[in-house]
């Protein structure tokens, strides 16, 4: 197999991703008609948007949820990061795989599965997609009080995710899931995005190479395709350093979760944080590549629970 194909293999969404084919920007439009001020020929002569505007990525997205996901009110302000639904969308569907290879190929659904999501964010992106897709349940936390009310906002106007999703505000900047959980919860999985840059500088720099790379200009704004504000985006020590923080605080609710989550984006960070959870002593260890576009992330898992636990925790909660 050449390296080409080995490549074009990597960045296929999930099979149960409903965003794998191109979009149907007339049928999204319709769902979503402020997009139709976005719509423009491409240099090839076909209907596009331009992906290096955030206003044009905010309305896209928009329209994606409704069409495919039937969620009629999504919005937030311009600050806030605008997630990309197809890539945010396979993050959930290999969690599903994942469940599922522990539940003898059936993936429990409904009220058996509750998830928890570290920095659900303004848009609360994931337990929408978890809750739309497989009628999970989900806690959402985040340290700003904006996200989590815009969070509040989004849920409570949606029919389909009104008692399934409970928003927690995590008031001590440092922690993750001290002052979030009781010792007496159970978490099936948890989830989380973490910042990626270690400041602002370089978020911006970033932004700028992606921008070119989509438009083929050079913009020296520091507007951000897809927004963000500093929480979204900056965390002192970088992705690595908030990652850290997550796997320490795992070994204190070891037995309260099943499974412990998190996307890495920089694949240098992988060794580091497959010490850390060495050093933790974890019972099991996972990693999942997944891509989309020309990004390619992976989830990176891990538990402390034995096989007997693990079998324990199926034949309570999932049957």
């Amino acid at each position: 197999m050449s390296n080409k194909k080995k490549i074009k293999e990597k960045l296929k969404l999930h099979p149960r991703n409903k965003n794998r084919g191109r979009y149907d920007l007339n049928a999204l439009v319709k769902k979503n008609p402020q997009l139709k001020a976005f719509v423009k020929p491409n240099k090839h002569g076909n209907d596009s948007i331009d992906f290096a505007n955030p206003k044009a990525v905010k309305e896209l997205n928009k329209a994606i949820l409704h069409y495919y996901y039937g969620i009629v009110y999504w919005d937030f302000p311009d600050t806030n990061l605008c997630p990309p639904i197809p890539g945010r969308a396979d993050y959930i569907h290999y969690l599903a795989d994942l469940i599922s290879e522990h539940n003898f190929g059936r993936t429990p659904e409904g009220s058996k599965i509750k998830c928890l999501d570290i920095g659900t964010g303004a848009s609360c992106i994931y337990p929408i997609l978890g809750v739309t897709e497989y009628d999970w349940r989900f806690i959402s936390t985040d340290i700003d009080l904006k996200s989590i009310d815009s969070a509040k906002k989004i849920i409570s106007s949606n029919p389909s995710l009104k008692s399934n999703i409970e928003c927690r505000v995590q008031k001590n900047i440092t922690s993750i899931f001290n002052g979030i959980l009781d010792t007496s919860e159970f978490i099936d999985i948890t989830l989380c995005n973490p910042p990626f840059h270690e400041s602002l500088e370089s978020a911006v720099k970033e932004n700028q190479r992606k921008v070119k790379n989509l438009s083929g200009k050079i913009n020296n704004e520091t507007l951000l395709n897809f927004s963000g504000n500093s929480n979204e985006l900056v965390y002192e020590g970088g992705e690595l350093n908030f990652i850290s923080n997550i796997i320490h605080e795992s070994e204190i609710f070891a037995e309260n979760c099943f499974w412990f989550t998190t996307l890495v984006a920089k694949q240098s960070n992988l060794k580091g944080i497959y010490k850390l959870l060495n050093n933790e002593k974890v019972t099991e260890i996972k990693t999942i590549k997944m891509g989309t576009g020309n990004k390619v992330s992976r989830i990176v898992i891990w538990t402390f629970l034995s096989k007997e636990q693990q079998n324990e925790w199926r034949d309570k909660r999932w049957k």
